[in-house]
């Protein structure tokens, strides 16, 4: 499947409960685009639970925190303001570029990396705020010291590898993100995630949790599928697409979605 696809493909898949794994070069450093944004709630959690925030804080908009792109806190006014919770929330289920901003200026993009490393996720980084979509980018700003290194400039506001997304996957659905109750929310959160284009597209009334990434010659999805046969945690990028489309058809999508098919149906 992935042989004669134009295009270069990651990707790692465990059985949580049997421990069946398939791989792809699962340790290739991958560009994230948004679902680095699976880690920074993970850590957004993990400062609330040290006292470092509070869900219920208020963080204001403004002009140069709102970038284009998905979400709908761009539409928002200046000096409107929205809970932590709520950010993070927008943040994952609406991919919200703008409350992602507003979420790493509140705790830091250095937070995010300092809590991957508690977890033994050090590769996983995130680099840097959002710019924007590609029509009305902004310049960069909110640089982790991951993400000021020349050699990471190339991943834009993240990096990972399959292998480490499945485990921080493992790590929610073991209820080890922080404890059980802050897992389980994580997790709910990421069952309303409304972008099923690529491992929810085929997977019927299969629960799924899942967070996916777009940029333009990129597409990415990090989940957990309810499988019959067991919690099937999946990691798939699918980069160097010589064509530019953001419908849902695109092609990184559906071969996600074939990939996470071919998946489910083998991993016992």
């Amino acid at each position: 499947m992935v042989k004669p696809f134009q295009g270069t493909v990651a990707l790692y898949a465990r059985n949580l409960d049997t421990g069946a794994e398939v791989a792809l070069d699962a340790d290739r450093a991958v560009r994230t685009a948004s679902t680095i944004k699976l880690p920074i709630a993970c850590a957004v959690s993990q400062q609330v639970a040290v006292g470092k925030a509070r869900w219920d804080e208020r963080l204001t908009l403004r002009e140069a925190t709102r970038v284009s792109g998905s979400g709908v806190l761009s539409e928002f006014g200046d000096g409107e303001t929205v809970s932590l919770r709520d950010a993070v929330r927008l943040m994952i289920v609406v991919s919200d570029n703008t409350a992602t901003n507003l979420v790493l200026d509140r705790i830091g993009a250095d937070a995010v990396n300092d809590y991957l490393d508690t977890v033994g996720l050090v590769r996983t980084r995130s680099m840097r705020k959002i710019r924007g979509d590609g029509t009305q980018l902004k310049a960069a700003t909110g640089w982790s010291k991951a993400g000021l290194l020349p050699e990471n400039q190339r991943f834009g506001i993240g990096s990972s590898t399959p292998r480490e997304m499945v485990r921080l996957l493992e790590l929610l659905a073991a209820g080890k993100v922080v404890d059980p109750a802050a897992s389980q929310d994580l997790l709910a959160t990421l069952e309303r995630q409304q972008y099923k284009d690529g491992i929810g597209r085929r997977t019927g009334e299969l629960r799924v949790a899942s967070k996916s990434g777009s940029l333009d010659a990129l597409r990415s999805d990090v989940g957990i599928v309810w499988a019959p046969q067991g919690r099937i945690a999946i990691a798939i990028t699918v980069d160097d697409m010589p064509t530019i489309d953001y419908s849902p058809d695109n092609a990184g999508n559906i071969l996600i979605s074939r990939l996470t098919e071919r998946i489910l149906a083998g991993l016992r």
